[in-house]
């Protein structure tokens, strides 16, 4: 049997149109339609992407002597891992969940970095003599006002967490989107692309401006309350840029989970896997050292640069491990 043939058999078995077929392989019908008229092949890239969508391996595909079809042999990377079938009421489902959370997330997110300013200003008032308290209360004021505001937001990000949970498949494991997902997937793609664009670039211009007010309050006038408010108005400036990345960066990573794009490629989610793992040991390694390191020289005030430390160090292996793990697959095909 030939590769046409076969493409033909597997779709039917499927039950999936040359059109449904094409959208799973990101062609166009007319390929799919030469392909089985035995008018053109598919390249090494299209496919492995059918054997992972049939559920048979490479070799069935390519070798005309093979008739029976064994399954994908399921190796230690999970590379023949059934995917899991997404249709378009999953999609939906989960396109307005997220639709939901994400301006909660990023309000939640505004007040997280907005929190310490309650702290800040009436520490400062009462180091003025501008209020009626003493640094002490002031102090437990501001301190009760930045975990009151802490546990609203850790409060909506549970609750947003626990609205999508049942979605979290769709960035850990392997998926088959259905045509009409992958359909209304890339139309919403298209649709928020220019307001998306648009609204990155007013954040990274609110987050580069946020560091104006402490230049110029901090270089024009010498009064500490001065240079406090300055350092609100900071905070609320880059709590601003956060919640608009936020507000439009959910849902269109949402689209891109379903796209299988970007960081959500079966690749990129067997990476994240691996390297999962590696960051559980890293970071308990990382903790045992600042600890030993507290304890045994009595040197909290130092120890700190462990962290900034561990966090580049962290980088820098992860980028490291992905090279050779690029390396890799590019070795095998």
């Amino acid at each position: 049997m030939i590769l046409a043939d076969k493409i033909i058999a597997l779709r039917k078995a499927k039950g999936w149109s040359q059109e449904e077929l094409a959208e799973r392989l990101d062609v166009t019908r007319q390929s799919v339609s030469k392909w089985e008229g035995a008018q053109s092949a598919p390249d090494l890239e299209r496919i492995v992407r059918m054997s992972e969508l049939f559920g048979v391996c490479t070799d069935y595909l390519l070798k005309d002597e093979m008739e029976e079809a064994p399954a994908a042999p399921a190796d230690a990377e999970g590379e023949g891992d059934r995917p899991r079938r997404v249709t378009l009421q999953d999609a939906q489902a989960f396109l307005e969940a997220k639709r939901i959370t994400a301006p909660r997330i990023a309000w939640a997110t505004f007040a997280c970095v907005l929190s310490p300013i309650p702290l800040l200003l009436l520490a400062a008032a009462a180091d003025g003599k501008l209020l009626a308290l003493s640094e002490n209360a002031a102090a437990g004021i501001g301190l009760c006002a930045l975990l009151v505001i802490a546990a609203c937001a850790v409060a909506v990000f549970i609750t947003s967490g626990g609205r999508t949970e049942p979605y979290e498949y769709l960035e850990k494991e392997p998926i088959a989107p259905d045509a009409d997902v992958l359909q209304l997937a890339r139309s919403l793609q298209e649709e928020q692309r220019p307001q998306r664009t648009r609204t990155n670039a007013i954040a990274t211009c609110v987050c580069i401006l946020s560091a104006i007010p402490l230049f110029l309050l901090t270089l024009l006038t010498g009064n500490d309350f001065a240079a406090i408010c300055a350092v609100c108005l900071t905070l609320v400036m880059a709590g601003i840029g956060a919640h608009l990345f936020i507000r439009v960066g959910i849902p269109w990573e949402s689209l891109k989970k379903l796209l299988q794009q970007g960081d959500y490629t079966r690749a990129a989610k067997r990476e994240r896997s691996r390297l999962g793992a590696l960051s559980a040991v890293y970071w308990l390694i990382v903790v045992a050292i600042f600890l030993a390191w507290g304890f045994h020289t009595d040197g909290w005030a130092d120890a700190w640069i462990v962290w900034p430390l561990a966090g580049v160090l962290y980088g820098a292996l992860a980028a490291l491990l992905s090279a050779l793990s690029s390396n890799k697959n590019k070795k095998k095909t």
